[in-house]
Order: structure tokens, then C-alpha cells, then sequence
């Protein structure tokens, strides 16, 4: 499965984060792709407000992990590894407690995990041009 979208505003992304949602079908554990300041941490608050998310929803840079609860209590999770200097941390976290569940993970920057994520995940690749953010949507499958 590969899917663009185009966002032109930060509102057209709810109706994004809505296709996203449906794209991902049973995957919940998702990673961003993309350069700093294009958007990924924005795309995700807007994918948590469709999943009706009650906290706020804030990049996790410094804590490297948040959890989220939508409105039936379920966590979500919400890593951002742009810090994390080596694999070592990101096992420290205790990372396999929130891979290997059936919650949502969305992880910023995992580049720096990329031996340690799910086979079976979603891709979500962000770049921009002069006119929109240009969002890729790829599944990745146990091979």
C-alpha cells in the first residue's frame, strides 16, 4: 500500500489524519520520516485528535516518550528519538512494553531505531515543497 497526500494548511490535516487513520487499518505502530520543522509532530497531534485523544499532545524531544489516553482510557504512545544518542537508551526505555502492544506508537526520527522497530509497521515520510507538505504513506510487512 502507498498513498500521497497533500496538505496546503494545518486544517486541511484532520481530514488527512482521517484517511491516514483508515490507510493504517489494523497497523498501529507508525514512524515518521522527515527533516526538522516539517511537520511531524503536528501530523501526529492532529492524527491523536482523531482518535479522540484527552491529553495534550506535545513533541516528547526531551522525555522521548508520551503517553496519551484517548477518551476509552486506551494509551497511545509517542516517541521522538531526535536526542537519544544510542540504542542503548532506547532499550533503557523499556521500548518492547510499548512496541509489542496493541496500542498506537508514533515515533519521530526513527532512523536511530530502525533495528529495533516492528517489521510489520506503517511509514509516513514528510517533505515539502513551496506550495504543500507532501505526506507518503508506505506499509512495511514481515518479510
Amino acid at each position: 500500500m502507498n498513498s500521497t497526500f497533500y496538505a496546503k494548511t494545518i486544517k486541511e490535516l484532520d481530514v488527512i489524519s482521517k484517511a491516514l487513520l483508515e490507510a493504517f487499518g489494523n497497523q498501529k505502530k507508525v514512524v515518521f520520516f522527515g527533516e526538522m520543522g516539517v511537520g511531524k509532530t503536528t501530523l501526529i497531534k492532529s492524527i491523536c485528535k482523531v482518535l479522540n485523544v484527552q491529553d495534550v499532545v506535545t513533541s516528547p524531544t526531551f522525555s522521548v516518550v508520551n503517553e496519551y489516553h484517548d477518551k476509552k482510557g486506551k494509551p497511545i504512545y509517542h516517541f521522538d528519538f531526535y536526542r537519544v544518542k544510542s540504542v542503548e537508551e532506547i532499550y533503557d526505555l523499556g521500548y518492547e512494553e510499548y512496541f509489542f502492544t496493541n496500542s498506537y506508537c508514533f515515533v519521530e526520527w526513527p532512523e536511530k531505531a530502525l533495528g529495533l522497530l516492528p517489521k510489520e509497521r506503517i511509514e509516513v515520510k514528510i517533505t515539502k515543497d513551496k506550495e504543500a507538505r507532501i505526506i507518503n504513506l508506505l506499509a512495511h510487512e514481515k518479510k
